[in-house]
């Protein structure tokens, strides 16, 4: 597929160009407002892509039942018709448990069906809903178009979809579990040293006796979180909004995804998880018939972490110059060494399609392997350190009494 074609394909996913399918005196948009239009969806860097704006199992769900009605033979129309009862069928079913609600999605493809009757090509029709359809989805429908093979990129965004749904479960459980597990530990502290601990250190104070360097130290700390709990409370919530706000910013949000590629034990997951969706939507693209330089534009969006979408930025303007993709990516030197000779293996062989999808395959193993490990390491040391910390106030609250006892 050359430049021009891609260009095509790229035009039937603005919602500037949705006519009717064929027409040859269909109005394109300038080409001036396509860039524009890129320029601005590219500075969108924290806009969420399909992935992250929907249900993601939803959306999986469409792709699913769309290549299927499709294998059958049933034409396109009908096929989103019998799509959109489907869904109108769960929202009505969820009114009776849950009261009046409305599915987005079947409000959504009612209007893709519409459209598509009207004579609009569907992947124009899917480009009027950006926040749902992203475009890895919008383009990939439209070289489906194009070469008439549209259920089988229908099953490849199905697949795609599953296992980023699956990868991204095996990540949040990784992160989720130890994070409530320490933040519940911490709540239960600053309770003890704040509420509970005062009440009982304040018998040894009356005591005007010479306390245990321990216990010291525990009603010290307890008399600091007591008197300062409020404006310790303050600071904290000034800091995580801090934050927040400069992780909004651009530059903020570069340089954060730039410190989490270099955390310890998390970094190297991280890493893994943005080189598998990476390796696999371009993979995908490039199945589809789209141009190694379209498809990188596109991957960028995907892209969660915006420091490797700045790198590959890079990858596509030495593509552009003349560099082949695994040079490209050699001179980041961000990624593994396996990726890029597995790439190269690919380039020599004229599959380099194959290549990038077993990346992706290698990688969604090893961070599967990666989160369980990590699991099974947090698990314990938070464990380990929350009981040092209460054992050390049960020493310091035990020591005093031990010492009256032998006065005793």
């Amino acid at each position: 597929m050359s430049v021009d074609d891609y260009n095509l394909l790229t035009e039937k996913s603005v919602p500037a160009s949705q006519v009717a399918e064929g027409d040859p005196k269909r109005d394109l948009p300038h080409k001036e407002t396509r860039n524009n239009n890129r320029a601005d969806t590219n500075e969108k860097v924290y806009r969420r892509d399909i992935f992250r704006r929907t249900n993601t199992k939803d959306v999986y769900r469409i792709a699913r039942q769309l290549a299927t009605l499709l294998r059958a033979g049933m034409p396109l129309v009908p096929a989103l018709s019998a799509l959109v009862e489907q869904l109108q069928g769960r929202s009505e079913r969820k009114v009776m448990r849950l009261g009046n609600q409305n599915n987005p999605l079947a409000e959504i493809m009612k209007e893709v069906c519409d459209s598509v009757s009207a004579g609009s090509t569907l992947s124009a029709a899917l480009g009027k809903h950006p926040d749902v359809f992203s475009n890895v989805f919008v383009n990939m429908v439209a070289a489906g178009e194009t070469s008439g093979t549209l259920e089988e990129v229908f099953l490849r965004l199905a697949e795609m979809l599953e296992k980023r749904v699956h990868l991204t479960s095996k990540v949040k459980s990784v992160i989720a579990y130890p994070l409530m597990m320490t933040v519940v530990a911490v709540a239960v502290v600053v309770f003890l040293l704040s509420f509970v601990v005062p009440s009982i250190t304040q018998i040894f104070l009356e005591m005007n006796q010479t306390l245990p360097l321990p216990t010291r130290m525990l009603i010290s700390t307890s008399a600091f979180m007591k008197t300062y709990f409020i404006l310790i409370a303050i600071v904290v919530c000034v800091l995580l909004f801090g934050i927040g706000a400069w992780m909004r910013t651009k530059d903020g949000r570069i340089r954060w995804d730039r410190s989490k590629l270099k955390l310890p034990l998390f970094g190297k997951l991280f890493l893994k998880v943005e080189t598998a969706r990476l390796a696999r939507t371009l993979g995908i693209l490039l199945t589809s018939g789209i141009p190694i330089l379209g498809a990188l534009q596109i991957v960028k969006g995907v892209v969660q972490n915006r420091f490797i979408a700045g790198v590959l930025d890079s990858v596509k303007d030495r593509v552009n110059r003349g560099d082949d993709i695994a040079e490209a990516i050699r001179k980041t030197e961000l990624f593994p060494p396996i990726v890029i000779h597995i790439i190269a293996t690919g380039q020599m062989s004229g599959n380099i399609e194959d290549g990038l999808i077993d990346i992706a395959d290698m990688y969604d193993g090893e961070v599967e392997m990666t989160a369980k490990t990590l699991t099974s390491l947090l698990e314990p040391a938070i464990l380990l350190v929350m009981g040092a910390i209460v054992g050390f106030i049960v020493l310091a609250i035990l020591l005093p009494i031990f010492e009256i006892n032998q006065f005793l």
